[in-house]
């Protein structure tokens, strides 16, 4: 097994190996993308650290570290996008609520249903266009330019 695999297989056995801490989820995120810890709004730099060990998995989201898994409640989606920049080469740069960047790879990474427009992101994450960038995504690239 090379290195990568290896690393990859042992980063799957302790994602399923922790128990849950507790089987109510102790975090939630509101559908504006805020963090709470027992109803209690999480700090900035909290809730990128959060973020940062947060995963979609079988449909849940867990805070996965070495020791534990945490459930976390989520509103609509766990992160929400309000701005996003594109590159040259036609890859589009995400900035979410927090201030976290993602990189996709054009627009067409984009799902649209009725009312949301939203994008898969790494570790079974998903993110929502904010209102703003809503409005924004429509005009550029799903309108006639006629």
């Amino acid at each position: 097994m090379n290195d990568n695999n290896s690393a990859q297989h042992q980063l799957q056995t302790l994602m399923s190996s922790q128990n849950l801490c507790h089987e109510q989820a102790l975090f939630e995120i509101d559908a504006q993308g805020n963090c709470f810890y027992q109803q209690g709004p999480l700090p900035d730099k909290f809730s990128r650290l959060f973020y940062s060990i947060l995963h979609g998995i079988d449909g849940q989201f867990l805070l996965i570290t070495p020791v534990e898994r945490v459930r976390v409640e989520v509103a609509a989606f766990p992160l929400l996008i309000v701005d996003y920049n594109v590159a040259q080469d036609g890859r589009l740069c995400l900035t979410t609520s927090i201030g976290t960047e993602f990189i996709v790879e054009n627009h067409h990474a984009f799902e649209i249903q009725a009312q949301d427009i939203f994008v898969s992101l790494p570790r079974g994450l998903s993110a929502k266009l904010g209102r703003a960038c809503y409005y924004r995504f429509v005009d550029e690239y799903l309108l006639d330019s006629d």
